[in-house]
């Protein structure tokens, strides 16, 4: 029975498409805070003052601040190693796998942020091309998740590796527009020690304390006072942390089988204990099994239910709880919310369908076994669900309250009808592939 338990348990955990729906109850019980009589009290709660130091050192931000600056670097880390892995012996280790989810992806930021420009070019509002752009990942993957077995298992691999690509560029855009002010001095102490954490990889540090005190109380913290986003220093951290075993899977195997023979000659104490050898034996099982495993993998699995039951609950609570007010009619015809609207719903679809129809038609790309351009149709719209990634780059590209209202509002709402149009789409698709030339 407890067996059975901590195994529904971790599968839960693991399950992208439960972080989703935390996600989902986290926004729902946002909204409904923030529009009930009680809307005064969650504005306190998200700007609850909150103070963290060492001696003489102090940091005081607002708990709104702690969690887009300070969690959503982790977040930022967990999305690097994901990336990494799948560089080094995933879906993007080859040309041949990676080149149509990152050109698929391409279209899908540069079209969304075309559209948008065109609703706002030279307006104040212009700075938010970058809104439509993203892809949340985790809505994304718990939508097609729901749809069990009507999808092929290819049609999950490329929307992963599409929202990876997406999530990169994600960063890139953060980085290098919407990023003022830099301290040069902070910033080259933040690349000192990055370049430490490289040295650490290439001379063989695998504990996960070395990156994550370096990784936080150096690199992050210097980009926080150089000026640069400091969720940037998460995904250049990841890229430092180490993607090779210390030992080969035929040596680790050979290790194994002595030891557990070294162990079965080993005399046990009767009762509930074992001998001293046998502990020993057992501690050195131990740390064969650590060898096997890379720190990029180790960490990454750590964090994962952290970062999806955790970080971007907590971040959906405190960014979208939005209180409803003004002519919704108005409010959905501003040029900022038709240049979201279209970018998230036409211009993901049209960049990333388009792309990869035009890579495949070029003979540079080719569809996985049983995926059809009617699944892609459907995949292409529900990557408009922008959600987390929007909502982190709204706060960034607007300093006007109005804007960042409208902004909000529309992403919850172009994202939720993305979602529903890309399932529709998709169930009626079948698992049956379909050739259009």
């Amino acid at each position: 029975m407890i067996t059975r338990l901590n195994n529904s348990l971790n599968n839960l955990v693991n399950n992208q498409s439960a972080s989703g729906i935390a996600i989902f109850l986290a926004v729902l019980a946002a909204m409904i805070w923030a529009n009930s009589p009680f809307q005064g009290s969650y504005q306190d709660f998200i700007h609850t003052e909150i103070s963290i130091g060492v001696g003489s050192f102090s940091l005081s931000e607002t708990l709104l601040l702690w969690v887009n600056d300070g969690l959503m670097a982790i977040f930022f880390l967990q999305v690097g190693l994901e990336l990494k892995r799948e560089i080094i012996g995933g879906k993007l280790s080859s040309f041949r796998k990676a080149i149509l989810p990152i050109g698929a992806a391409i279209g899908g930021m540069v079209v969304p942020a075309a559209i948008y420009l065109i609703f706002n070019f030279n307006a104040a509002t212009e700075h938010g091309w970058g809104i439509p752009m993203a892809t949340d990942i985790a809505f994304a993957i718990g939508v097609l998740s729901l749809l069990g077995d009507r999808v092929p298992a290819g049609l999950k691999v490329f929307l992963v590796a599409l929202a990876i690509v997406d999530d990169l560029g994600a960063v890139l855009i953060i980085a290098i527009f919407y990023t003022s002010g830099i301290s040069y001095v902070d910033l080259l102490h933040g690349v000192l020690f990055i370049l430490l954490l490289v040295g650490g990889n290439y001379i063989g540090v695998r504990k996960a304390w070395f990156y994550a005190l370096i990784g936080i109380g150096g690199v992050w913290l210097a980009f926080f006072f150089s000026g640069v986003h400091p969720t940037i220093a998460g995904i250049l951290t990841a890229f430092t942390i180490p993607g090779r075993v210390k030992i080969k899977e035929e040596d680790y195997l050979k290790n194994l089988q002595k030891l557990h023979l070294k162990f079965l000659e080993t005399k046990a104490i009767k009762g509930n204990f074992i001998s001293e050898e046998q502990l020993g034996i057992l501690e050195e099982i131990k740390q064969k099994s650590d060898d096997a495993e890379t720190p990029l993998q180790k960490i990454e699995h750590h964090l994962a239910p952290i970062v999806g039951f955790f970080i971007l609950p907590i971040f959906a609570l405190v960014n979208t709880g939005i209180h409803i007010h003004g002519d919704i009619i108005e409010i959905l015809s501003h040029p900022v919310s038709m240049g979201i609207t279209f970018g998230l719903l036409v211009g993901k679809f049209t960049g990333i369908l388009g792309a990869g129809w035009l890579l495949v038609k070029l003979g540079l790309a080719e569809l996985q076994q049983e995926v059809s351009w009617r699944h892609i149709s459907g995949v292409a719209m529900i990557a408009g669900i922008g959600f987390t990634m929007s909502l982190f780059i709204t706060e960034l590209a607007f300093q006007k309250e109005e804007y960042t209202f409208i902004a909000k509002l529309t992403i919850l709402f172009a994202s939720v009808l993305a979602g529903v149009i890309g399932v529709i789409i998709l169930r009626q698709s079948g698992k049956t592939a379909q050739v259009i030339n």
